[in-house]
């Protein structure tokens, strides 16, 4: 027992459970939290941010480039609001991010008084966006919700969660027993018979497909040993890159999953919403389903498969290699088959989307082969999404269907902050970049040497096209008026280069690697880019859609 107050509690119960780094926005709710990581010492780091939403989508970031746990503070109502974003983001792309949140006083909740920062029912509203949420009331309960916060994070599916609690009691001392982290949690029991029946349906498949992922980034070697025997690609889209290595023949990306899914007789689905496929391509009796997941509810969402399978990823795939192993079966190759498949897509996308591929590519060759790719809801990073090559999980970073404009930068500098021994490199749009453009505090602060490239065509330029086509061509609201972006790196202390064309990016990307701080290359866009939807936007090929 230790006499703790309540802030003391819960930054001890942090460093109980592995947490070395938290983003944070100091606030009055938060003063003896932020004391008490002072407290701390170097135990943990803290890194502050200029604004609620860039260390919410800092700790998002580390957690999806780490695979750890992704930490966070701010204060109540407003301050957890302007971090509900991030959140959002974090909840749509499985990644396990802790918002600890400050409370007004505990005498106050629910009582409508006016508090600073009073929101009604602030725990009830962040439920909604979270997994589990929950307000401490006493420091004594501190070090057992804590505990709890950490098992939901780290059981089933890896989803954000809420901690809270009242200025008063983190400032209450009392007698606090600090409780061990707990990771004896057990894997869900696999279903035999459904078991049984996946190796079945995949053993008499003749052109199998694999689907993932970010349920199955840590499954990778099971992923691949899978497909090998089964000579099934492996399709995956924007959380699923990297799963298998698009340098293996069997890796596929998604305009190259479409034209297999028209064709497969099977498809196993491996820790993914699978919605894209189901929804826009379509399912048929000629295609037979088996889906693997922790999450019971993600088995059977959107249509019932002919097999379900509830189970940690690695484990329910080492199980069906298993089974297909002891009936002796093995595929022949269709490495042939598969990269002349690869060349005729690739190039279809240089005809179609060639100022993003030239780009992408010096990025690329620039980045070494174990540098990270943080995207944004941008032309170039739509493109990115099925032209990037990504050779291990977690080195390509997007906003998943949340699709949340503005949230490459922050999430890009986490990304950093996790990976100090890698290169990073965020690219971003003129619009995206200037919803956390004020970060840049941060990356000089704390020295975070991130590559940002900011293509500037000064528009919103999926708006003003959609305006241009659908409209009668009535543009309104999609110009912008941007500063020099290397002039406002330089007065926040970053260094700026600017870049006309693919070979001119490639120097200024080898200037900014050797800068020992975070750099800004603004490309001068003078012409849209070819529109990236005929390689997302693809056209049903079975004989039904599901809804």
């Amino acid at each position: 027992m230790s006499k703790l107050n309540g802030a003391e509690a819960i930054v001890k119960s942090l460093r109980e459970n592995g947490v070395d780094t938290v983003f944070a926005l100091p606030g009055g709710q938060l003063d003896y939290l932020f004391d008490a990581m002072y407290k701390e010492g170097d135990g943990i780091r803290l890194i502050h941010s200029r604004h609620e939403q860039g260390c919410a989508y800092m700790a998002y970031g580390y957690a999806r480039s780490t695979g750890k746990i992704g930490t966070y503070a701010v204060v109540p109502g407003p301050g957890l609001l302007n971090s509900s974003g991030a959140l959002c983001t974090a909840w749509a792309n499985y990644t396990p991010v802790l918002c600890i949140s400050g409370q007004i006083p505990s005498a106050g909740i629910g009582k409508g008084y006016g508090d600073l920062h009073e929101i009604d029912d602030q725990l009830g509203m962040i439920r909604h966006i979270t997994k589990w949420a929950e307000r401490i009331d006493h420091p004594n309960d501190a070090p057992a919700t804590m505990r709890e916060a950490f098992r939901q994070l780290s059981t089933g599916s890896p989803r954000p969660v809420e901690v809270e609690m009242p200025m008063d009691i983190m400032a209450m001392e009392y007698e606090v027993e600090l409780l061990p982290a707990d990771d004896s949690h057990a894997l869900p029991p696999m279903d035999a018979e459904q078991l049984d029946a996946a190796v079945e349906l995949l053993g008499k498949a003749k052109k199998p497909l694999i689907y993932v992922g970010s349920g199955a980034m840590e499954a990778s070697e099971e992923v691949l040993r899978l497909a090998e025997r089964l000579q099934a690609p492996v399709v995956s889209f924007r959380s699923g890159k990297g799963i298998v290595s698009d340098e293996h023949y069997l890796s596929a990306n998604f305009p190259m999953g479409h034209r297999l899914w028209g064709e497969a007789d099977a498809v196993l689905a491996v820790g993914t919403r699978l919605h894209w496929p189901l929804v826009m391509w379509g399912k048929d009796d000629d295609l037979k389903l088996v889906r693997v997941d922790i999450d019971p509810e993600q088995v059977s969402r959107i249509c019932t498969p002919e097999v379900g399978i509830v189970g940690d990823s690695a484990s329910v795939l080492e199980a069906i290699d298993a089974g297909l192993q002891k009936l002796s079966h093995q595929a022949q190759s269709r490495e042939k088959e598969l990269r002349s498949l690869r060349a005729e897509v690739d190039g279809e996308l240089r005809d179609k989307v060639g100022p993003q591929m030239a780009y992408l590519d010096v990025i690329r060759e620039e980045l070494p082969r174990d540098g990270i790719f943080v995207d944004e809801v941008t032309q170039v990073g739509f493109v990115s999404w099925y032209g990037f090559p990504v050779y291990k999980p977690r080195q390509h970073i997007s906003a998943g269907y949340q699709g949340t404009l503005g949230y490459g930068y922050a999430t890009a500098l986490g990304v950093m902050a996790g990976n100090m021994d890698k290169k990073v490199v965020q690219v971003s749009g003129d619009g995206g970049i200037m919803f956390n453009i004020q970060e840049l505090c941060t990356a000089v602060q704390y020295q975070l040497p991130l590559v940002t490239i900011i293509f500037n065509d000064n528009r919103y330029t999926n708006v003003q096209r959609q305006q241009k086509e659908w409209f009668e061509g009535r543009v309104v609201c999609s110009d912008l008026h941007n500063p020099d972006f290397v002039k406002l790196a330089e007065s926040f202390g970053a260094a700026g280069f600017k870049a006309h064309d693919p070979e001119s990016l490639r120097a200024a990307i080898r200037q900014a690697f050797d800068e020992q701080g975070p750099c800004i290359i603004e490309v001068e866009v003078k012409e849209f880019f070819p529109p990236p939807w005929p390689f997302l936007m693809l056209p049903q090929n079975r004989r039904e859609v599901c809804q």
